[in-house]
């Protein structure tokens, strides 16, 4: 009855008709979270971790690790490249005064033959003053290149003098009033600290450094054992020459620091001089230069306090250098030596300087152009933490 009924009711028949051409429903959607596939498989979203393969959790895991330690390095790199010493304030009082007719008293005549290949004679006190190489009075001391030999006579290098202070420094402030900075073609001079029985494990500290015609201004810089580097932030205004200071690197030029022309030679001098400080502290080493016209006042007043100084011309932290260790026992070492490897290298000597013949024939036959070779101090003065 009921088959009956339904193959003769038109009615029915059409909306059977109408029920089997209708999409379905649930093709227009994808499968639920867990749903379950025509063919009786699971089937998830791309996003749910529950459908994805081994290989591609082991590659999500390793770009979660990957970017977690570049967040961290990133943030170490950060924090390294940004460190930097605390020079807070330190309060000095004098320890040495360098100075008046007794100048050279606290010094010892270095005699020997110059470490750095000098065309050059170092004379013993006795013989710098018969020369007049070297004298001192109640306002200056002056330390200069032999002018009246040539020839024959200076066949195995000019006389000049070097010297080393008697007394030994670890740390201090010291402050250099220099009146006149040597120059001229051949001439390598140089104020500086070391310990010269124990170099370079003890370290080497040039302020003051130039050669030749002595217009590219001076040249602070650091010679030491492995593991002392300049790589890191610095407060200066100088110009950076090399950063690793490991005495054999880039050359034996250690880690220098170059200024302007007006901080040593011809225009230094024309300015009446000035005074260069070097404060070593195991926060780290730093340079300053001033013509005379703009000493700070508390140099002057026999008060100074580098915390009002401002920025260094150089400065060397110890961020990557432990200054303690690699600066010991140093001395105050003055000299002008001739030629060597510096100033009587063909780039210096001839190139950057434009001087005449090789740098050994110009020093032995030219007396008189030597004129200019001296160094005149107003006086030292070192400082320690009082």
């Amino acid at each position: 009855m009921r088959e009956d009924y339904a193959q003769n009711d038109p009615g029915h028949f059409q909306s059977s008709h109408l029920l089997q051409n209708q999409p379905s429903v649930a093709s227009e959607h994808p499968p639920a979270y867990g749903a379950w596939s025509d063919d009786g498989t699971d089937e998830y979203s791309r996003w749910d971790p529950r459908g994805w393969s081994l290989k591609s959790k082991i590659f999500l895991a390793i770009g979660v690790v990957v970017v977690i330690v570049a967040v961290v390095v990133g943030a170490v790199l950060g924090v390294r490249a940004n460190r930097y010493p605390d020079y807070s304030k330190v309060n000095y009082s004098l320890k040495d005064n360098y100075s008046g007719s007794s100048f050279f008293d606290n010094f010892e005549y270095f005699t020997g033959a110059d470490p750095t290949n000098g065309f050059v004679q170092y004379i013993d006190r006795s013989a710098s003053e018969w020369l007049n190489l070297t004298y001192a009075t109640d306002t200056s001391a002056v330390l200069k290149v032999d002018t009246k030999y040539k020839g024959s006579e200076a066949a195995n290098g000019r006389q000049s003098v070097r010297v080393t202070s008697n007394n030994t420094y670890a740390d201090g402030l010291f402050i250099f009033d220099v009146i006149h900075t040597p120059y001229g073609c051949g001439t390598w001079p140089a104020l500086w600290l070391t310990d010269p029985s124990n170099w370079p494990e003890h370290g080497e500290i040039d302020i003051v450094e130039a050669t030749n015609a002595g217009t590219f201004g001076t040249q602070s810089t650091l010679h030491t054992s492995k593991g002392c580097s300049m790589s890191v932030k610095r407060k200066e205004s100088g110009s950076v020459a090399n950063e690793d200071c490991y005495y054999e690197a880039n050359g034996y030029t250690g880690c220098g620091v170059k200024g302007t022309e007006s901080t040593y030679g011809p225009e230094f001098n024309s300015k009446g001089g000035g005074v260069y400080a070097m404060e070593l502290r195991d926060a780290g080493i730093r340079v300053w230069q001033w013509v005379r016209s703009k000493i700070p006042a508390d140099i002057t007043s026999g008060s100074p306090d580098p915390s009002t100084w401002g920025q260094a011309f150089a400065d060397f932290p110890s961020t990557d250098c432990d200054i303690g260790s690699h600066f010991k026992n140093q001395s105050i070492i003055i000299n002008i030596s001739l030629c060597g490897d510096w100033a009587g290298a063909n780039k210096y000597y001839k190139k950057q300087s434009s001087c005449p013949s090789s740098c050994k024939a110009f020093v032995r036959d030219n007396a008189t152009s030597f004129d200019t070779a001296y160094w005149e101090f107003g006086g030292f003065k070192v400082y320690q933490a009082s």
